[in-house]
């Protein structure tokens, strides 16, 4: 869809902020996976349709409350525990940066963040095994900050008044409809990603109930909407 792609006509983005999941690390079809699966050993059967429709960009507590109240299956204390423990050792094994996102990262000439529904833990090894790590040195927002998680806006605009920022003056770059509706919530501007493999060859109208923003699916197509962010001088 790069010819389709027209630059936004606005100079007023001051920061960044970035999702993780299926965002700046390629993993939410891994988190699929696993948690599907031990939902299955629990009688819970949920579908990967679902999965992406209720659970995808969303905290833990709400995945919690959506089994118990959708599929009558309370999940134990220690059901978080060990789906943390497996997806750490998924990650390790097949966790991968999204497609040209260091490339796209060594030449922002803006700051950047992270603000993300994952756990500090889980953040936090991700970008970890995917070398990410220092692009965002105390730069890394989680939902266990804020009292609302997404869709609500409480987390971007935790991210932007602890960096000292404007929501109008941020733009966030979202993959779910939860943490879109999220930014919009905000008052922030807002790119829908789409290069992950979960949304790669899914339709472009994710949600009917989403208002239309801009989408690209690979890193190069920012250049492409917001060139002024990019330095082709820096290495």
């Amino acid at each position: 869809m790069t010819n389709r792609l027209r630059p936004l006509q606005n100079n007023s983005i001051e920061l960044i902020i970035f999702d993780c999941d299926g965002v700046l690390v390629d993993s939410e079809d891994l988190s699929k996976q696993q948690l599907l699966s031990m939902l299955t050993t629990l009688g819970a059967d949920v579908s990967p349709s679902y999965f992406d429709q209720h659970f995808l960009g969303h905290s833990y507590q709400h995945v919690q409350a959506k089994v118990q109240q959708d599929f009558g299956v309370l999940l134990s204390a220690d059901f978080q525990q060990q789906y943390h423990v497996a997806l750490m050792d998924l990650f390790a094994a097949k966790l991968q940066a999204t497609l040209g996102l260091t490339t796209l990262l060594d030449q922002l000439n803006l700051p950047s963040c992270v603000a993300t529904s994952s756990t500090p833990e889980r953040v936090a090894h991700a970008l970890d095994v995917t070398q990410l790590a220092s692009y965002f040195n105390g730069r890394v927002f989680t939902a266990a900050e804020v009292p609302r998680g997404k869709p609500a806006p409480d987390l971007f605009l935790h991210a932007a008044a602890r960096l000292g920022y404007l929501p109008e003056n941020c733009l966030v770059i979202e993959d779910s409809p939860a943490g879109i509706s999220a930014a919009i919530a905000a008052q922030m501007q807002v790119i829908q990603y789409r290069g992950a493999s979960h949304l790669k060859h899914k339709p472009y109208d994710l949600s009917n109930d989403l208002p239309a923003t801009h989408c690209i699916s690979h890193w190069q197509q920012l250049t492409i909407l917001l060139p002024k962010l990019i330095s082709t001088d820096k290495h």
